[in-house]
Formats: C-alpha cells, sequence, structure tokens
C-alpha cells in the first residue's frame, strides 16, 4: 500500500493523481491528519497486507508529519515502510529528526514535479520490494525493472530434492 497523509485537499487529490500509475499493483490510501493516518493504518492496510511506502506532509493538523514517521519506524509493522516528507515548510530541525529518527528515506520539496514524484516513488517502492517480497514478477511492469531482474537472476535455482 501506498499512503497519502496531507491536509490540503487540493494537494492531496494531486498526489494521488500523480501517483496513479501505482494504484494497480499498490492501492492508494489517503488521510488528511495523523489520527486518521493511524486509523487508515490499523483498520484498512495492516489488515489486508503492507505499508509499503508513506508520502506524508509536515505541517498537520494537531502531530506533525515527523513524528507520525517516527512512530512508523518504531513499529515492528510498519518499519519497513519506505518514508518520504512530501513539503514546503519542514525546517532543518524537523528535516534532521526525520532522517535520524525516522529513517526517511527521501525529502520531496512542493512545489514537486510529476516526473520527480513518479521517479522518487518508483525508485522507493522498488527498494521495499527488493527487501521484503520473494516474488518479484508482479512487480516487473511498473518498477524497475532492471534491478528486479537482476535480483531474480541472483536467486538460487530450485533443487530436485
Amino acid at each position: 500500500y501506498i499512503l497519502c497523509v496531507e491536509d490540503e485537499p487540493e494537494v492531496l487529490e494531486a498526489v494521488i493523481r500523480d501517483l496513479a500509475p501505482f494504484e494497480r499493483v499498490f492501492p492508494i490510501e489517503s488521510a488528511s491528519t495523523v489520527n486518521e493516518a493511524r486509523r487508515v493504518v490499523a483498520e484498512c492496510i495492516l489488515p489486508k497486507g503492507k505499508l509499503g511506502l508513506v508520502i506524508c506532509d509536515h505541517i498537520l493538523p494537531g502531530e506533525d508529519g515527523v513524528s507520525f514517521l517516527v512512530e512508523l519506524q518504531k513499529d515492528p509493522r510498519t518499519v519497513a515502510a519506505r518514508k518520504v516528507l512530501l513539503t514546503a515548510h519542514a525546517g532543518l530541525e524537523a528535516t534532521v529528526e526525520a532522517v535520524n529518527l525516522a529513517s526517511l528515506n527521501h525529502y520531496i520539496a512542493k512545489p514537486w514535479t510529476q516526473e520527480d514524484l513518479l521517479n522518487v516513488t518508483r525508485r522507493q517502492l522498488t527498494d521495499f520490494v527488493l527487501e521484503q517480497e520473494t516474488n518479484l514478477y508482479p512487480f516487473l511492469t511498473i518498477l524497475e525493472a532492471d534491478r528486479l531482474t537482476e535480483k531474480i537472476r541472483q536467486a538460487p535455482l530450485p533443487s530436485d530434492d
């Protein structure tokens, strides 16, 4: 799953629209607050599958996005998720906290380009799949096929025992 956390409805719509090419393989869920994001993870994502990527704004109503990313990093059920901060307002301190405590995988400044968002998403999901999945074939058409193919080639052949 991909989770997008953004409080501005038009920005959230734009992110989801830009990520549409991934939705066939990676269902997209969204939330506008950290509390809502927690509910989505607990009730919608984890019962059905794995959280592969979180794209999160920093300035949100209530708790900030970096705190949520840190929380995900501490939870064994979501620690493997790739974490991307998409924001125009994170200061140096928040960014350092995200990198150090949330194992932030990427930072995208607003406004972004669709091409940049697609490239970052493809790279992060490829990294996630290479680390978490054994059957890479379902992902060949949407992710970085060269990296997936290389991993498939390196896999040991099944024995006849």
